[in-house]
């Protein structure tokens, strides 16, 4: 069998050049091809059952899911904590376990819900099962989880690559302190948020025909704010009872200025969101359009949205009292992404489907949040309301011609307009929690991804108390 190491760029010409012999081809944008005797350079490091590339709300979901069926399971993340989103993009709050006041997203990622809350870093409002939480406790619950399901992690440690044998993945290589690493698997879950490793093995991607993006944007946390102050308690909350959860007063304001003539940046909303002390919010407001794929593309963008932060925090201390003594006291450690890469997969979920929540065969998660397409510039938004709970197939998460490749989180096959409500935390939840089932499946019963029972899958999903 023909091996081939798929390689990001930079990755692949410092591999070649330690491997002489051995021959490095390109294989498109930011991917290269090694040929030769590379297998000494990057040790195995582990084999396991699955291996969940990204720690994300999917990803670690996915991996708890895993290794409480009894799979030996490794979970990848770049950064030294769990959480994704949430917890390196401060996006606020996890939206939505419910719709019109029923809850349709169950199992493991509400037990993490329900724990989260029992340590004091959670609240969920109803009816709309919205959680606004504590960003260092949500850390420390997904650590605490992961780690009593038996998980061996792999944190500071980043995807690089990826050995193919045809189709199949056979080891994804990493890159952290120790050198480069591999790790060898049965199953593989893409839970990185941009499909990277999906990728690297060549899965063929959707494209935009109109090369839109929505925005990146920039999340803070704001301290020094007066929270008990009737603006912030009116809109500092997402329930849904009081109608829009973005701060009108703010943004009226925030237009006027920009139509007056001042300097004003391209925003959202804007939204503040509880993190469960009494004189900090966190805050989503700046925008800007970017590829989170194309690294000087986001950096050059991070550092606008940086900037925009202060400007931002600047305008709220002058214009309105209950900001007046407020402060930075925490930026994300990265720009949250609302859409990138999306899998060319068996199915692709279209927003005609997701908005009448047609219920499929292999239906195995669930989605609540309306469809919500920022606009890449300007301050715009389109909102459309689902008719119902929307549902996700289990065949959104594999791609043809890959049989040990699981794709979770918001690079599933789904159109754009299906994503925009897809991406949120609760949805991502749900799926990977499916992903880390489907996955032990397919080692356990030796057949490819696309070949497991998903009417035994959805019937152990409902065990789990999903709602399938």
């Amino acid at each position: 069998m023909d091996r081939r190491l798929f390689l990001k760029g930079s990755a692949a010409g410092a591999l070649a050049l330690a491997l002489a012999p051995a021959k490095l081809h390109s294989a498109g944008p930011g991917r290269a091809t090694l040929t030769g005797d590379f297998s000494k350079a990057a040790p195995e490091a582990g084999q396991y059952d699955v291996v969940v590339c990204g720690g994300g709300p999917s990803g670690f979901i996915a991996a708890i899911a895993a290794a409480r069926q009894g799979a030996k399971t490794a979970i990848i993340e770049r950064y030294g904590f769990l959480g994704g989103m949430a917890t390196m993009g401060y996006v606020a709050p996890i939206s939505e376990f419910a719709f019109a006041g029923e809850r349709v997203i169950g199992g493991i990622p509400w037990e993490f819900v329900q724990r989260l809350e029992s340590m004091g870093g959670a609240f969920v409002e109803w009816p709309k099962g919205n959680v606004d939480f504590d960003i260092e406790l949500y850390k420390l619950c997904a650590q605490r989880m992961v780690l009593e399901a038996g998980v061996d992690l792999y944190m500071h440690s980043s995807l690089i690559g990826c050995e193919m044998e045809g189709g199949s993945v056979r080891r994804v290589v990493i890159q952290n302190k120790n050198g480069l690493e591999s790790l060898r698997a049965g199953v593989f879950i893409d839970a990185t948020g941009d499909g990277d490793l999906a990728q690297l093995a060549g899965v063929p991607m959707q494209s935009n025909s109109d090369g839109e993006l929505q925005p990146s944007s920039f999340c803070f946390v704001l301290s020094g704010v007066d929270t008990d102050s009737a603006l912030l308690t009116r809109y500092m909350y997402h329930s849904g009872r009081r109608g829009s959860s973005e701060c009108k007063p703010v943004r009226e304001k925030l237009l006027a200025l920009k139509a007056a003539g001042a300097p004003i940046p391209d925003f959202g909303g804007p939204w503040f969101n509880s993190v469960m002390h009494r004189g900090s919010v966190a805050v989503n407001i700046t925008r800007t359009a970017t590829d989170s794929t194309d690294n000087r593309n986001f950096t050059q963008a991070e550092c606008r949205l940086r900037e925009d932060i202060f400007t931002f925090t600047g305008l709220l201390r002058k214009h309105f009292k209950e900001f007046a003594g407020c402060y930075v006291s925490s930026c994300a450690p990265q720009a949250g992404i609302r859409e990138s890469r999306r899998i060319l997969g068996v199915h692709t979920v279209t927003a005609e489907e997701y908005v009448a929540g047609e219920h499929y065969p292999d239906s195995i998660s669930r989605g609540a949040h309306q469809i919500d397409m920022h606009s890449s510039k300007g301050s715009g938004q389109v909102l459309i309301k689902l008719k119902q709970a929307a549902y996700v197939p289990y065949r959104a998460l594999i791609a043809p011609g890959f049989p040990n490749l699981i794709v979770s989180g918001r690079c599933i096959s789904a159109d754009r307009k299906a994503l925009a409500s897809l991406r949120v935390q609760a949805s991502c939840m749900g799926i990977g929690q499916a992903a880390g089932l489907a996955a032990v499946r397919s080692v356990r019963q030796g057949c490819a991804v696309q070949d497991i029972d998903t009417a035994a899958l959805t019937a152990q999903l409902r065990e789990l108390g999903a709602f399938v």
